[in-house]
């Protein structure tokens, strides 16, 4: 159980920042098309090489905890930033027929990213996790979500 203490936490922060550098590395590849769906902008490119260097750079931050806090924030900014500018599915017709198609795909990578923020939030503000032990000990335990107790489990009726 101890081994399993020890690195649950590492596999679970791999799992949750494990698709972003390979993001940035397709975005390196790809260029051409990263750039055409950054858009227009004159500051595309500048905006394309900041997005990369989050990407390559806060996941290895948070796997690592090394300054993990504000990696996982700065990620999560990302996160609610990249849902907001590119996955607006409001703006597609098909999405309000609830057809599938493209506003669909968009309305399901929006909340994919808020997901993420969540996740990443929990680095921010409770970045210790409970040894294994304890889940098991207690697999139905529920914690306080909020207010000072926050983290803190509940007790159990006798």
């Amino acid at each position: 159980m101890t081994l399993l203490n020890d690195y649950a936490p590492l596999l679970l922060r791999i799992c949750l920042v494990v698709l972003f550098p390979f993001s940035g590395l397709d975005k390196i590849v790809n260029w051409s098309s990263a750039i055409k769906q950054a858009g227009r902008s004159a500051l595309a490119p500048a905006m394309l090489v900041a997005a990369i260097a989050v990407e390559l750079v806060t996941p290895v931050c948070i796997v690592l905890g090394w300054h993990d806090r504000l990696a996982a924030f700065v990620l999560a900014g990302f996160c609610t930033v990249t849902a907001a500018l590119y996955h607006q599915f409001w703006r597609y017709p098909d999405f309000w027929r609830f057809r599938e198609g493209e506003g669909l795909e968009h309305f399901w990578e929006f909340l994919k990213n808020f997901g993420l923020v969540g996740g990443l939030g929990l680095i921010v503000l409770a970045p210790r996790t409970l040894p294994i032990s304890d889940v098991v000990q207690h697999p139905l335990a529920s914690t306080h979500v909020s207010g000072p107790q926050a983290g803190t489990v509940l007790p159990t009726a006798p």
